[in-house]
């Protein structure tokens, strides 16, 4: 007897997961029929491929290899799929589209409209997640494409990016809180700034860019979402940095006053990535090349919001 792709999909599905329930939902399948397919595996194997314990799933150490191997067989089939799709340059499946929470929901109600719109022979499944993760799903091949607000990574399989425009930050606090002209950056207390949560590459930056200790004894805010420390930046409990892309969203609380940030300045460039070897490279273009376009004729909200509150 021989595996097939299928089960060996679900069983790296599992691996990647440490669950069956959450595998069987990226799978879209049913749990028992997945455990039905991993468990015929195992007869085949002799062995488990998964050690079952109540704080989730992990693999044996025959498991480990087994998956190993496994993303080897399903990239040389994707890779395969691949090349048969590549005289059109386009997918006949939906194209994972991932992207970092710092950008998704204050870009995607603009973008994925015009993306449907202009590429209608194509779907698109949106993801959203951190950096490292995104990058990750690049190299495995679990994600065909990713917006990103950093560099891409050298290391690993070769990436293509895009840059799409330029980000810079603005900085909120309260409406009480009086500054005159733009702020400079070294003027803001340390301890007031608040960060998002580790492995946000916007936590990294803002950082970076107020030269804070990476792990300041005493701090001990970390918020997973800029909507969360807006809220506390309203409440008068101190102040950060905001991506202007987000102001159209966040700065419509009367409560946040909107500073513009004295030269140079920090802010980011947004850009679109994928890996070089794929055969959908034009389709990639055209997507970075209806961002930008989408972005240039956007009503510039964030600009007359960050004039209202200055």
């Amino acid at each position: 007897m021989s595996f097939s792709l299928k089960q060996m999909r679900y069983i790296v599905a599992v691996a990647d997961s440490g669950h069956f329930g959450q595998a069987a939902a990226a799978c879209n399948i049913s749990q028992p029929a997945l455990s039905q397919q991993i468990q015929s595996a195992e007869e085949i194997c002799g062995t488990a491929l998964f050690d079952r314990l109540k704080s989730g799933t992990r693999p044996t150490p025959f498991g480990q290899e087994f998956v190993a191997r496994a993303r080897l067989v399903l990239d040389g089939a994707d890779a395969l799929a691949a090349f048969a799709q590549h005289n059109s340059g386009k997918p006949n499946r939906a194209i994972r589209f991932g992207l970092i929470p710092t950008v998704a929901p204050y870009l995607l109600p603009d973008i994925f409209p015009a993306l449907t719109r202009s590429l209608p022979d194509l779907a698109f499944a949106v993801s959203e997640n951190r950096t490292e993760a995104l990058i990750d799903g690049l190299v495995d091949g679990s994600l065909d494409v990713a917006l990103i607000g950093t560099e891409a990574p050298e290391h690993g399989p070769r990436l293509v990016s895009r840059p799409l425009f330029e980000d810079p930050f603005v900085l909120a606090t309260g409406v009480d809180e009086k500054r005159e002209g733009p702020v400079a950056l070294k003027s803001i207390s340390p301890e007031r700034i608040l960060l998002l949560d580790e492995g946000h590459c916007f936590r990294e930056q803002t950082i970076a860019a107020c030269r804070l200790d990476s792990n300041p004894s005493g701090r001990t805010f970390a918020a997973t979402s800029l909507s969360t420390i807006v809220e506390f930046v309203a409440n008068g409990q101190g102040v950060t940095l905001l991506p202007r892309i987000a102001l159209r969203k966040e700065a419509n609380d009367p409560r946040i006053a909107i500073h513009t940030l004295a030269a140079p300045g920090a802010g980011r460039t947004l850009s679109l990535v994928w890996r070089e070897a794929t055969p959908f490279g034009s389709t990639f273009e055209q997507m970075a090349e209806l961002i930008r376009t989408v972005r240039l004729s956007a009503p510039a909200a964030e600009t007359v919001i960050a004039e209202h509150h200055q």
